[in-house]
């Protein structure tokens, strides 16, 4: 069940538990911030016009094995876009410390609590992975065009989907830009993104899409709101017979959080990977 946002624990002075506690979960309804959408007519995942999910990275796990001894990892968890929530992320953090003097047998039972509790705060299955901290990959795909050498000029710092455009030409490609930055809508903290765009159909203006991504720079919103409002616009453009949008954020707290959405269904082995600066 989700909370009201005046309960939210960001912004204010936490106990921090290192015992096991599930209850620190802290959901949000989706309903409520895709309500404020520039949804599409169109519906490709039951009432939702996207696919995708959300995939969390944290940095900073760790419990004890049942001698007393730390042992650490980095989990990679991975949320559908059709859960019922998103959590608070200093919740998730403080739910993850929980575990620091928690003594637990086997990885494998880490990874189990975590999916069952972490299942039951999204209001969907979780996919839960630990990894050994030397082991976590970091991304060496083609990200495609970057468009941030582009010199344009910039006025508007709040999203305006009016800035978008189209060219005439038919096109299939993928472009990225590292200037993606919104701010936290409970904090105001700034939050850093590389985005990235694949898609089939007419060509998107490159200037305008730059711009456009840039308005972002003083917009108050979570990330997975942000991405999906950013899909929601460029599916109004029409003309795209595959779009998907994906954004990688930096971490703040030992946590990543990354949504991916998708005219499409998607595979979870195409999702982008860890970035430079993550």
């Amino acid at each position: 069940m989700s909370h009201e946002k005046k309960e939210l624990l960001l912004g204010k002075h936490t106990h921090y538990v290192s015992e096991y506690d599930a209850s620190l979960i802290f959901p949000i309804a989706r309903d409520e911030n895709r309500e404020k959408l520039n949804q599409p007519v169109i519906k490709v995942n039951g009432s939702l016009p996207f696919f995708g999910f959300d995939v969390w990275t944290g940095y900073e796990v760790s419990w004890l094995n049942l001698k007393g001894k730390p042992q650490v990892a980095i989990a990679q968890f991975i949320i559908p876009a059709q859960s019922s929530h998103i959590v608070e992320s200093k919740s998730f953090k403080l739910y993850l410390n929980s575990f620091n003097q928690t003594r637990l047998d086997h990885r494998q039972d880490v990874e189990k609590r975590l999916q069952q509790d972490l299942s039951a705060g999204f209001g969907a299955q979780v996919q839960v992975q630990l990894h050994g901290v030397m082991g976590f990959p970091i991304n060496h795909q083609n990200l495609g065009v970057n468009i941030d050498y582009l010199d344009v000029e910039v006025n508007e710092y709040s999203p305006n989907a009016q800035i978008l455009s189209l060219d005439e030409q038919q096109v299939s490609e993928t472009v990225h830009s590292n200037l993606l930055k919104s701010n936290c809508p409970v904090t105001s903290q700034p939050d850093w993104a590389t985005l990235v765009i694949q898609y089939k159909g007419v060509r998107l203006n490159h200037e305008a899409l730059l711009k456009y991504i840039i308005s972002y720079r003083g917009h108050d919103d979570f990330h997975e709101h942000c991405v999906e409002q950013i899909f929601c616009d460029l599916l109004n453009l029409g003309g795209f017979e595959e779009l998907t949008v994906s954004a990688r954020y930096t971490r703040r707290g030992g946590l990543d959080i990354n949504p991916t959405r998708s005219l499409l269904p998607i595979d979870q082995e195409t999702l982008i990977g860890r970035l430079d600066r993550q």
